[in-house]
Order: C-alpha cells, then sequence, then structure tokens
C-alpha cells in the first residue's frame, strides 16, 4: 500500500495532467456533434476489432450449433417452396431476392451482442466498405433483430430491439392495425407492443409482423406472437405483450436490409415549404 502511495506522490503532476486531459477530451466529444460522430466511428473499429478475434475463436467451438440453424433454415425454405402452388418439375422457379427488387438483402456476423442493460447494442463484422449505411434494418431467419445505428469502414453498431430507445412499426398479421413495438426492459425474450386500437381483434397466439410504414423493413417480416394484453391507461388502446421469434440472447448470424426506394421516399415525405 506504502508504495502505491509513493508512486502517486511521485507522479502527482503527471496523474493531474492525465485526468484533466481526458476531462477536456470528454467534454470536448459531447459537446460538439461531429468529434462526437468521428469518436463514435473510431471506437466501432477498436472494438470491432476485438470483438473480430474473440467471436472466432467462440465460433470454432459452435460448428455444430451453427450447422443445425442452417439446416434449420435450410428445411423452412425447402418446405416453402415444395408447398407453392406450382409443378416445380415442370417449372423454372425465379431467384426470390430477385422478385422484389425494392431491398437487398447482405450477410453478417455478429461480433458482440448485449441484452441485459436498457440500452443494448449489437456489433457485426459489416461496414461501410460493405455498402452498409445507417438506418438499415437487421433481421435473422426468425425476425427482427435492430436497426444500424453507426458504421466505420469494417464494423456497425445496431440498435437491438432490446432497447429503450428502439421503436419499430409493427401490426397484427391477421388485420392492419398498425402499432409501434417497444421495449419495456423487464426480459429479453418479451417486447411490447402499443397504440394498438383497443377495437383491434387481439387474441392469444396472433402472429405480430413489421408494417411496412417506414423505409427501414419490409412490411412482413417476423416479430412473434402475442403473449397477453390490456387496456392501457388512457383506455383508448391495447399494450400487447409479444413473446419474440428471435432468441435475441443468441444471435450468430444476420441479414441486412437495404431499401433501395429509401431515398425516394424520404424525399417526398419531407415538407415543401410553402
Amino acid at each position: 500500500m506504502q508504495q502505491i502511495i509513493n508512486f502517486v506522490l511521485r507522479n502527482k503532476t503527471f496523474l493531474v495532467f492525465l485526468l484533466l486531459f481526458g476531462l477536456s477530451l470528454f467534454f470536448t466529444i459531447q459537446s460538439h456533434s461531429y468529434h462526437k460522430s468521428k469518436f463514435i466511428n473510431s471506437s466501432n473499429f477498436v472494438t470491432g476489432t476485438v470483438y473480430q478475434t474473440a467471436n472466432g475463436i467462440g465460433q470454432y467451438f459452435n460448428l455444430t450449433k451453427e450447422n443445425k440453424a442452417l439446416l434449420e433454415e435450410n428445411r423452412m425454405l425447402k418446405s416453402i417452396v415444395h408447398n407453392l402452388d406450382v409443378d416445380t418439375s415442370k417449372t423454372i422457379l425465379k431467384d426470390s431476392l430477385k422478385l422484389n427488387p425494392h431491398f437487398k438483402f447482405r450477410t453478417a456476423d455478429v461480433y458482440k451482442n448485449s441484452y441485459s442493460q436498457s440500452t443494448n447494442y449489437l456489433t457485426i463484422n459489416k461496414g461501410k466498405k460493405d455498402s452498409i449505411k445507417i438506418d438499415h434494418g437487421v433481421i435473422t431467419s426468425q425476425g427482427i433483430v435492430g436497426i444500424v445505428e453507426n458504421t466505420s469502414q469494417n464494423f456497425s453498431s445496431v440498435l437491438s430491439i432490446l432497447n429503450t430507445r428502439s421503436r419499430i412499426n409493427a401490426q397484427l398479421k391477421k388485420t392492419n392495425h398498425i402499432g409501434s413495438l417497444v421495449w419495456n426492459t423487464e426480459s429479453a425474450e418479451f417486447a411490447q407492443l402499443i397504440d394498438i386500437s383497443k377495437f383491434a381483434p387481439v387474441a392469444i397466439g396472433d402472429t405480430i409482423i413489421t408494417g411496412g410504414q417506414s423505409t427501414i423493413f419490409p412490411k412482413g417480416i417476423l416479430i412473434g406472437t402475442v403473449n397477453s394484453f390490456k387496456i392501457d391507461s388512457g383506455g383508448d388502446s391495447y399494450i400487447v405483450t409479444v413473446k419474440l421469434f428471435n432468441d435475441m440472447t443468441n444471435i450468430g448470424h444476420v441479414y441486412v436490409i437495404e431499401n433501395l426506394q429509401a431515398s425516394e421516399i424520404k424525399s417526398l415525405q419531407k415538407p415543401k415549404d410553402d
């Protein structure tokens, strides 16, 4: 203990300098949006590189589980193809990714995934050089994951649906009743669908999907099923507890969605000057 005290006393000037320098950097980053943006992008690169190394080791020991997930996804795709109302032996099937040219899908690996805080994020191994941009949607074969919030050259941070800042357009699959998917921080298994009209025919077990009324997710991406519901304090709408299809504590591979018509849609939605 005495040695530690002696070290502090011998180097007190240098330690005070480091403290003041750190505080000045902190306040500069917090008060200037440009500096804050550059700091976040740099952090994405550094943390992304660290997580890439750690994830590579983890993936080696997780190959069996990943293969099972891929086999299950292939099984689902084959089931869809073979249940089409066509004779697949005589019909030339088109590439499903080319049937709707409005969206482009890119694959990515998750290097970091938090789910136990109130503001959770994921780090993925694709960034600006892979044409990943802010506001691209992120999903798995099971359902939605989140929205790209920041990018560096090689990595991106994703605002998880398990984040109090997340708000995603969603609807009942069986009707056109629209609401917003939010998270109350109570459980990683459930999210909440709010602003659903009290006249909507909600029932336990109903499927919840993306509503398609934003430029981020196409309509029909799976989210989860109704676990319970109640009238909110205002008495005009439901608060629906949604059991998520995704196990948000176990996300390995994702698809990043780019809406190729997003710029055109946003330009039309901008208010025009009188």
